[in-house]
């Protein structure tokens, strides 16, 4: 890999290389082609150098993050693992699935002992704090088996907003999987993080929760990882979700 120089600058089309857009003759075909943004101006000129630290870089429009010694990692938290990194009951948390990793890490956000799914953890506080803040609105996708039935009406209930005892819930998206069987299975998205907000809202229209997964934060899925299995951000989700927290 091709060090910065004395200043901590690199070239950029050696940079986007090095990133894994693509070779480094394509990148350079992308620059001319005024496809690469950086700190919000289109930059065209091969030779240019940028701090790969702290420069804002868009390729195409998709963020790419800088370079960092941090780490975010996706996490596929079990059902009955506690989302904090100690417990003074002696319960299993999440620092039991990450005892090889050697940063501290910190948990963004929280999923209830008896919820399952999708959880990230990273050593970058201030990224940590951003995301899981309420007013950054980031969707949280979950899927739920209920108790009963699921009609159209009920998702459109949903949809329309439900007021709890402590205040309005939105939901951004909603459907019904399956039915049947005295069961349904529906999938919500909220940007919430209210304590056990989903179980209470579906509780609310008249079907309980018997099991509850988070699927997906912004744009990271859970996709094949399973349960208690940890993998880094890929380039994309960490470069979205870097804008969702306005970093």
């Amino acid at each position: 890999m091709t060090g910065p120089d004395d200043e901590g600058l690199v070239r950029l089309h050696k940079l986007l290389a090095q990133s894994g857009i693509a070779s480094r003759r394509k990148c350079e075909e992308l620059m001319l082609a005024g496809l690469v943004v950086v700190d919000g101006e289109v930059v065209t000129r091969l030779g240019t150098k940028v701090d790969p630290r702290i420069a804002v870089i868009r390729v195409d429009g998709k963020r790419l993050p800088p370079m960092s010694e941090h780490v975010y990692l996706a996490l596929n938290k079990p059902r009955g693992v506690v989302s904090t990194m100690s417990d003074p009951e002696g319960r299993k948390t999440l620092q039991d699935l990450v005892a090889d990793r050697p940063e501290r890490l910190f948990h963004v956000g929280r999923l209830d002992t008896d919820t399952s799914g999708l959880i990230l953890l990273t050593n970058d506080g201030d990224f940590a704090h951003r995301l899981a803040h309420p007013s950054y609105e980031v969707d949280k996708t979950y899927v739920a088996e209920v108790d009963g039935p699921v009609t159209k009406a009920t998702i459109r209930t949903l949809l329309d907003g439900v007021t709890l005892e402590d205040g309005p819930v939105t939901v951004s998206r909603a459907r019904i999987v399956t039915g049947g069987g005295g069961k349904s299975i529906v999938e919500l998205v909220i940007h919430e993080g209210r304590n056990r907000i989903v179980r209470r809202l579906l509780d609310h229209v008249g079907h309980p929760v018997r099991r509850l997964t988070r699927t997906a934060i912004g744009p990271v899925s859970l996709a094949q990882l399973r349960s208690g299995e940890l993998r880094d951000l890929a380039r994309e989700e960490l470069g979205a979700l870097l804008d969702e927290a306005r970093l």
